[in-house]
């Protein structure tokens, strides 16, 4: 490894018995489910009206679609959109850019489409604005009461302990980690290349850039090499690979009616047991990360490099005296960024070729501004700086397929929202402001506003990076957040490692498109869907799973 960063190699193994020791299996049929699902639900209802009756504020009456379901609201129809942000885009030509939207058991949220509600909106985050229950429960369970899970001056203290592992010097010592990897998958692509006959060949370059990611992620912020660009397999790309949310009955129920009744996350079916496989997997390496820690703190163990890990890191500062200390379990808990730096990374990297291969103009014209480093690679700060053709495909991919599609968040208070623009409420006033009461759900669409002809025009649904080097003054910058897309979302929760992520997309994109062509096997036109995953993954219609097979040559 280069820059003296060297990483342990170690395999963690949870044995089916073991996770079944860990798991109570409840025999819980989908009619009982329903049965004490509608119990509560008709029970909340009655304290709901009569809480809104007992206190005087009174909320906005914003216009919205119809319900089309009694029990599920608009949920089940957003859910099976083949992309929802065209609803949302569509509602907000319709019913103005805020509006409410029917939901589970009669519920509702506010949709936000206003750059001027949104940036309060997220101002008020962890504090005003936090996590709906169900988003706790699912993410307690899954990685435990980290920073993701926190919020007001817990998540303020954990974020101010984890900067330091995000600082541009921290970032610029981790960039050989994320050419090496990309090295690591090239010289395994010209062994194939070199075993097949014929112009090219077919490779899933999908499965590719998860090992990327993975590894990559594994030595910089766990100081755990995974090795599955060596052809190891470890249990955590098992888990993950294992992961096809809402396919069975019980697990498409639990997640319309999570967000109304949280507890559902809670009983062992469906997704949750799968969610807690993930969680006890991570959870392994972590503990185990954290014992080889504390050994070498001891002297029993020489220099290994996990000092120089994100995790590492935190765990050497546990123990110190100051107010940014970190518990063992918020520690533990940031096994996040596995699954963070994991996906998000490797989706972005799969859609950018598949752009990049649908318009190969465009894939000449950023490897032609790459063709001035041979022999060697851009550092860090041409990376970040000095390569804008590189710099606008990376945010045009981000800005089209944001690996999260929205904000949602649960009020904690009365709250007053402006808006740049009024909209009509159901009674017919006009209204520059939306009244929220405490308990609402609002919602802000990162994929609707990052993808709308409102703020980005005629072409916001086509890919053409040469926007990021037009400085026109179009109404996209009114939306703040990291170069006016809400990607990485923004306000106190916009995301921690955006500039780690960053850095591992464009070093590994470079090496990419200076050593190969990308073709898609059926044309530009080749259809992509959605695969169902942890997070939504691209994949070529009529392929079994998120396979996204692709024609690769060397560049001559």
């Amino acid at each position: 490894m280069t820059d003296s960063f060297s990483a342990t190699s170690t395999e963690t193994v949870i044995s089916p018995a073991t996770f079944d020791k860990m798991t109570p299996v409840i025999q819980l049929g989908f009619s009982d489910i329903l049965t004490y699902s509608l119990g509560l639900w008709l029970f909340s209802k009655v304290v709901k009206i009569w809480l809104s009756r007992w206190r005087g504020t009174r909320a906005t009456s914003l216009r919205g679609p119809p319900s089309e379901s009694i029990l599920f609201g608009l949920s089940g129809v957003l859910r099976q959109s083949e992309d929802a942000s065209l609803l949302t885009e569509r509602w907000a030509k319709e019913y103005g850019s805020a509006f409410r939207v029917p939901t589970a058991l009669g519920s509702s949220r506010i949709v936000l489409m206003d750059p001027k509600a949104v940036a309060h909106f997220y101002s008020k985050e962890t504090f005003g604005y936090v996590q709906t229950p169900l988003a706790r429960v699912f993410i307690e369970n899954l990685f435990g009461r980290g920073v993701l899970w926190a919020e007001g001056e817990s998540h303020r203290r954990q974020r101010k302990a984890l900067s330091p592992a995000f600082s541009n010097a921290a970032i610029r010592r981790l960039t050989s980690v994320f050419y090496d990897s990309s090295y690591k998958m090239k010289a395994n692509w010209d062994s194939i290349l070199d075993s097949s006959t014929g112009d090219g060949t077919a490779i899933d370059v999908q499965k590719w850039m998860n090992h990327i990611s993975l590894d990559s992620i594994g030595i910089a912020g766990f100081g755990h090499d995974f090795g599955t660009l060596d052809g190891k397999h470890p249990p955590v790309v098992e888990v993950f690979e294992s992961m096809k949310p809402g396919t069975s009955t019980a697990s498409h129920f639990v997640f319309l009616l999570g967000p109304v009744l949280p507890f559902l996350l809670r009983l062992p079916i469906g997704d949750n047991i799968l969610w807690r496989k993930l969680h006890a997997t991570m959870r392994e390496i972590a503990d185990e990360l954290l014992e080889r820690t504390r050994k070498e703190k001891e002297g029993l163990l020489g220099e290994n490099g996990a000092e120089r890990s994100v995790i590492g890191l935190l765990i050497k500062a546990e123990n110190t005296d100051t107010q940014l200390q970190m518990t063992g379990e918020e520690v533990m808990a940031q096994n996040v960024l596995l699954l963070a730096g994991y996906e998000t990374t490797s989706i972005s990297l799969t859609w950018a070729l598949i752009e990049l291969a649908r318009k190969p103009g465009k894939q000449q014209k950023l490897r032609e501004e790459l063709s001035q480093f041979s022999g060697t690679d851009p550092t860090w700060e041409q990376l970040a700086s000095e390569l804008p053709y590189l710099d606008s495909v990376v945010h045009e991919v981000l800005r089209l397929h944001p690996p999260v599609s929205d904000t949602s968040r649960v009020a904690t208070e009365d709250d007053i929202i402006p808006l740049s623009t009024p909209v009509v409420t159901t009674s017919g006033e006009i209204v520059s402001t939306v009244v929220v009461k405490k308990g609402t759900i609002v919602a802000a669409p990162i994929r609707a506003i990052n993808r709308s002809e409102a703020f980005w025009g005629p072409s916001a649904k086509e890919f053409e990076p040469e926007r990021w080097l037009d400085d026109a003054d179009i109404p996209a910058k009114q939306i703040q957040g990291h170069r006016h897309i809400l990607t990485f979302s923004d306000g106190a929760r916009i995301c921690l490692g955006r500039n780690f992520a960053l850095a591992e997309f464009k070093a590994a994109l470079s090496v990419l498109i200076r050593n190969y062509t990308f073709e898609l096997l059926d044309g530009p036109e080749t259809k992509i869907e959605n695969h169902r995953s942890i997070l939504p993954r691209p994949k070529v219609a009529g392929q079994d799973g998120a396979k996204v097979p692709l024609r690769v040559r060397r560049v001559e």
